[in-house]
């Protein structure tokens, strides 16, 4: 815990007035910045004598839906010489852009794409911000809380031309009955036992 106090320290006299909140929790430290700081702070995070987060781990996105700031873009950090991990979160308004750190991270390049793919949080200055986990021709962004469980279309090959092909999505059973009582409760009634069931009996 000392550590992490220290860290602390550290980090809210080195960002100054691009540090939001400070938080510790878990034995780790989240930090919230602005997405206009983000390649600041994260360039402190790295060359700081007292910090040297010269891994990032993980960018992913968060949806909050219901919030005007809707998403979140969070960053993982770890530094091997104090054996600490920090976080660091950037809240966006929907449609809002925020810098790539990939001239920070070299990893930072595939994590933005996916969360560009996954959420459609645009990362500018990026030096090649294209889908990665989806075809190129998906509608939509699949981790968005808004975006339907179907899908908006189906893909399947076509045996006649000979290639793959986009289809509105058509559910053959729309409202199916399912049975939730367990198989084995037919074991209780001796009047009606399961297939199989009468050889136990003889």
């Amino acid at each position: 815990m000392e550590k992490l106090d220290h860290l602390t320290t550290v980090v809210q006299e080195a960002l100054g007035p691009d540090l939001i909140k400070a938080q510790q929790y878990k034995d780790e430290l989240t930090i919230e910045t602005y997405a206009g700081s983000i390649v600041r702070v994260l360039t402190i995070l790295r060359d700081h004598p007292n910090c040297l987060f010269r891994i990032l781990l993980d960018v992913c996105g968060v949806d909050y839906p219901d919030d005007h700031k809707r998403f979140r873009v969070v960053y993982h950090l770890l530094s091997i010489e104090l054996n600490l991990r920090i976080r660091v979160k950037v809240a966006l308004v929907e449609g809002m852009d925020i810098p790539s750190v990939s001239g920070v991270y070299n990893s930072a390049n595939w994590y933005e794409r996916e969360t560009f793919d996954l959420y459609g949080i645009i990362f500018s200055d990026h030096p090649n911000l294209r889908r990665l986990l989806t075809d190129y021709e998906f509608q939509g962004h699949p981790l968005r809380k808004d975006f339907p469980l179907t899908g908006y279309v189906e893909v399947r090959y076509n045996e006649e031309k000979h290639k793959v092909i986009y289809e509105p999505v058509s559910l053959a059973q729309d409202y199916r009955n399912f049975d939730y009582l367990s198989p084995w409760e037919g074991m209780l009634h001796k009047k009606n036992p399961l297939p199989g069931d009468e050889k136990a009996s003889s």
